[in-house]
Formats: structure tokens, sequence, C-alpha cells
């Protein structure tokens, strides 16, 4: 792959790049993250600098300038902290430390400025709910025994019945399965329990202890000191427990959840906002809020706590016209009240791609649904994820794109067993695939030992990737007007092109220029920003079988399903009707 601009001898874009970043609108605003797009890269499949198989930082600078191309604000990384990757780097052993197969510290602050100098900024992962077992707070705690002010950071118990052998609490994990391990003592007989609301090697730190919340916002230090522009809070809803440990309620009511969206939490939410707005340049907080509650969902974003947060009902919807206008409705109704902008994902590292998912019967996505060999249509499954990237690009608020996406990957569901790491897998007694279909190591070249993810004769990637993969690649799309690398290209240039896409109003369309449009097609304009700058833009998504059609004068700024652009829809072939699973921009 070219990426047609200056490099250092490492790989790494040279400063002389910068000068293109900085005209980028919003660029230097202290608000851009309102209507930012944000990418998404989970270093272990992204780029592999040193062809040891797994991704790296030193791949993540020398594709920088893709990412400029590309025309990403900011970049959100998975953890790259030291860890045993029980849980795919979110098993955090050492905050302050680059996980070795990752690079080093030095190489993670280079990343920061570089990607700076592009007009590129980072956010970083902390996942404040549990450590890694290998953490030195919990050996600590293992090697200090009961009753020890080192096992007071976690949720020990010494378990229920005479002899202490019933479970605390009979709470599920996340991942499937019991949320309580028993340790053993130095002699061998049995020990105390230890929450971990995920796995095993995951046990849940105890947010009433003041050296937790003391230890987390160093580390917020820490990153800010080093030029990340904010952090990505992972399962935020879920840090503070009722100490009574209670049974979860057949029916919990709001706040009554023992391990979910305790109130608690928005004290320690408005200590991490004071943090990042004490910096020149404040940075920012996003959190990661699985909640169907929209006004406690709310909650997390008032001017004192978080900034913006994950919108998982858009991402989890199926693809229907009703159900994803209730979602966007629902969803802007929420943020309102508290002036915070939404998101918009479509996908993440632990969810199906959308190609596989917006092929299938079922287009919605839940975990507890993941199953082998669910039959999918996959051209029908491009179709309607180039539509949807016409749709959550013009939405307002900030944009989250999973690396890949903008390929068109689809979620590889033919690993072999043995290869699969992700313990959603094996705690599901091998029912649930796991999510490591989403996390093959992307394809950069068409040929090559790895398709460029590594360098030819380097070992093989971490997974395999699957057969025809290098079709996919940024070398096989680049140039080609149909693919959906170009057409990504040019939704995320139009976005920042036109002012009503980053800044205008909200409004739904019933109709479109005396059409009238029917229940199977969703359409809204995005209004011209009230300083007069631009015009009005609309979109149209058709989600029914039969074609819609559309104003014969209109001015068609982009389409799904075209090449490219047309200016005026008369003046193109069939462009004034709207085929089923295709979306357009209009100029309004």
């Amino acid at each position: 792959m070219s990426n047609n601009h200056p490099r250092a001898a490492d790989g790494a874009p040279t400063p002389d790049a910068a000068p293109a970043a900085a005209a980028r609108p919003g660029a230097s605003s202290p608000d851009w993250w309102r209507s930012a797009v944000i990418y998404q890269v989970y270093v272990r499949s992204f780029a592999d600098g040193n062809g040891d198989g797994t991704g790296d930082l030193a791949g993540v600078r020398q594709r920088l300038g893709y990412l400029r191309d590309l025309g990403v604000d900011a970049i959100w990384f998975t953890p790259w902290y030291v860890s045993p990757l029980a849980d795919g780097g979110y098993d955090v052993a050492d905050y302050r430390a680059i996980d070795p197969q990752f690079g080093t510290l030095a190489e993670a602050e280079q990343l920061i400025a570089e990607a700076r100098a592009l007009g590129i900024r980072t956010i970083v992962d902390v996942v404040p709910n549990h450590v890694s077992s290998e953490h030195e707070w919990f050996r600590a705690a293992l090697a200090a025994g009961p009753g020890s002010p080192e096992r007071e950071r976690f949720w020990f118990h010494p378990g229920r019945g005479e002899d202490g052998s019933q479970v605390p609490t009979h709470w599920v994990s996340e991942f499937q399965g019991g949320t309580w391990t028993r340790t053993t003592n130095p002699d061998g007989t049995p020990g105390e329990w230890y929450l971990h609301v995920f796995a095993p090697e995951q046990p849940d730190l105890n947010w009433d202890h003041p050296d937790v919340r003391r230890e987390h916002e160093d580390i917020l230090r820490f990153w800010f000191d080093r030029g990340a522009a904010g952090i990505r809070i992972d399962s935020a809803a879920q840090l503070v427990k009722d100490p009574a440990l209670p049974e979860v309620p057949d029916h919990p009511g709001p706040g009554e959840h023992p391990h979910v969206d305790r109130d608690e939490l928005h004290d320690i939410y408005r200590g991490w906002r004071a943090v990042a707005d004490a910096y020149d340049e404040p940075r920012v907080l996003v959190g990661e809020v699985w909640l169907a509650d929209r006004e406690r969902f709310a909650r997390y974003l008032r001017p004192d706590e978080m900034h913006t947060a994950f919108n998982f009902d858009f991402m989890a919807r199926p693809w229907d016209a009703k159900a994803l206008r209730e979602s966007v409705q629902t969803t802007l109704d929420a943020h309102a009240p508290v002036a915070a902008p939404a998101t918009w994902v479509l996908s993440n590292h632990d969810v199906t791609r959308p190609v596989t998912r917006y092929g299938r019967e079922d287009s919605s996505f839940a975990f507890a649904t993941k199953r082998f060999g669910t039959p999918t249509d996959l051209a029908t499954g491009r179709r309607r994820a180039r539509a949807a990237a016409l749709l959550s690009a013009a939405l307002p608020g900030s944009l989250y794109l999973y690396q890949g996406d903008e390929l068109g990957l689809p979620e590889v569901e033919d690993l072999p067993l043995d290869a699969i790491q992700d313990p959603m897998h094996a705690r599901s007694g091998g029912v649930d695939p796991g999510r490591d279909g989403c996390r093959v190591p992307l394809p950069w070249t068409r040929g090559g030992t790895s398709h460029g993810f590594g360098p030819d004769g380097g070992a093989p990637p971490w997974l395999p990737q699957p057969h025809g993969w290098g079709e996919l690649s940024v070398e096989a799309q680049t140039g080609d007007e149909t693919s959906v690398l170009t057409l990504y290209r040019r939704v995320l240039a139009t976005r920042r092109a036109e002012p009503a896409l980053r800044a205008g109003g909200f409004r739904w369309l019933d109709s479109l220029g005396g059409v009238v449009l029917g229940d199977d097609v969703l359409a809204f304009v995005r209004e011209a920003p009230r300083d007069g700058d631009g015009r009005a833009v609309a979109c149209v998504v058709n989600l029914g079988p039969d074609d819609v059609p559309l104003p014969a004068d209109a001015e068609v700024l982009l389409r799904s399903d075209a090449p490219g652009s047309a200016p005026r829809a008369s003046d193109a072939p069939g462009a004034a009707r709207l085929p089923t699973d295709t979306a357009v921009w209009l100029r309004a």
C-alpha cells in the first residue's frame, strides 16, 4: 500500500505532514469531540511492525498516514498495557507500562505525538472495574491472607455455609458462569472467595477503598501528561458494588442493582472530570455505558461528569426502519437535557461485524444469541453495511469506526477451534463462537505471507486470516471507485466539508420534494448551522423491498451504491430512484 507522504526511516510520518492536518475543521477546537470521527485500533490486529505475528505500536506508526488519509480525527486504542491477555488486554497488570509485545512507553509517547502532528488525537482505554490477577495489588492480597489491608482493595469474602464452601452470591458473569473463585490457603486448605464480574483472571476492585480512587486518578494524569486527549472508560457502570452483596432482584428498580449503575458511581466520575478539566486543553471522558434506561444513561453525561458515552442501542438494532428511527429518536431525546452529543457506532472489538450481522434474518445483535453456523447472505450484508455508513455518519454527534469496517470486512466465522482465544467461547462450553471473528488481523496488501499485516517472511498472524482476505485489502480497494474503502473516504471527506453534517440541526422528513416517503424509509435533514455557513443536507435510507422515488432535480452528494457522487440525480442514469438497502445524501 502506498501512503504518498514523507516517512522517516522507521516508517513513521515525518513532521512536514502536519500542515495538511491543521486545515481540518475543529482540529484546534476544545469541543472537537462533539462531532469527531474516532477510529478504534485493536493494536494486536492492526499492523505488525516487527514480524512476530502480533500487531504493535511500530505497525500503527507506519500506518498513521492511512488514518490521516481516511479522514479520522482521533484514534481510540484498546488496552496496550502489560497484560497476560486472558481477556484481550482488558486484564491489566500495569497501567504505566506498555506490553512488551506491543512496544515500549517511549514508543507510545512517540505515537501520540506523531498522530497529533497529523491532526489526530489519541484516546487510551482505562479499565477501572478490575485488574489482572497478575497485578501487584492482587498478588499482594493473595500473599497477605484473610483480614489483611491488601485484601480490602478487592472483594474477598469467606463464603457462606458452615465451612464457607458456598459462593457468596449467585451473580452471573458477563462471560457466563459464576462470579466468584475460591482461593487456596498456604497450607493447602480452601480459603476465601474473590469476586470477578468477568473472568477469574480479572478480580474486581473495591471502589469504596481510597487507594483505588487515588490510583485511578493518578493513572489519568499519567496518560494525560503524555499527550492523551482523553480516555475511554471500560464497563463504566459496573465499578461500585452494594457491600451487603445481595442477590440480583428479578426486576431491579433504578439504582437497585447490586453491581450495575449504582448511584455512588457519579461521585467517582465527577472526580475524574475535575482531573480532565484541569488541563489547558481539557481532556475527554468517554464511557462504555450499557444501560437500557435512557434517563439513567444520561446522568453519566451531566456537565460535570463524562463528555460522551457509547450508544450501544443503535448498534444492536436490526436493519429495520421503525427500530432504527426509534433508536435515533430516543438517543437524541436522552442526550438533549444534558446537552451532550450522541455517539454512533456500527461495531467494535466485541460485536459481530456489520457486513455479517446485516446479512442475517435476525440482523440485531445480542451476546446471548451468538452461535456457530448462523446463515448469512453476505451480498445483502455488504449492501446494508454501505448504507449504514451513510446513515450513521449523517447523524448529529460523534462517529466511531472500528478498524476494518471501512474495508467491509466480514466476521471470520470459520476460525479453527484451537485458534480461538476469547474467554467467552471457553466459558460458554464451546457454544458461543466468541469475539475473535472480528479481531482477525487486517489485510493491507493482496499478496504476501500475511497480506501486509506484517513483513513477508514474518511469523504467521496470531489469528489466521481466511482465504481471499487479500481481495479485501487496502491495496485492492485503493483506486477502486466501487470499493467500501473509497466510499468511506468520501463519506468522511463530505462530512468534514459540509457544515450541516458537523454542526447542523436535525429534523425528520416524511416527504421530500413532494414525494411522500413510506414507513420503510428513514429520512432526515441536517439543517444549515445558524452562522449561515453552508447549506442543509438530507439523508434518505431505503430499508424496504421496493425502490423509492427521489425528486428528479435533487442534487446528490453521495450514494451508498454508486461509484461516486453525481452532481444532480437527473444527470445519473437511475439516480432518481433509490433501490432497497441504499442510502443517499442530498442537498436539501
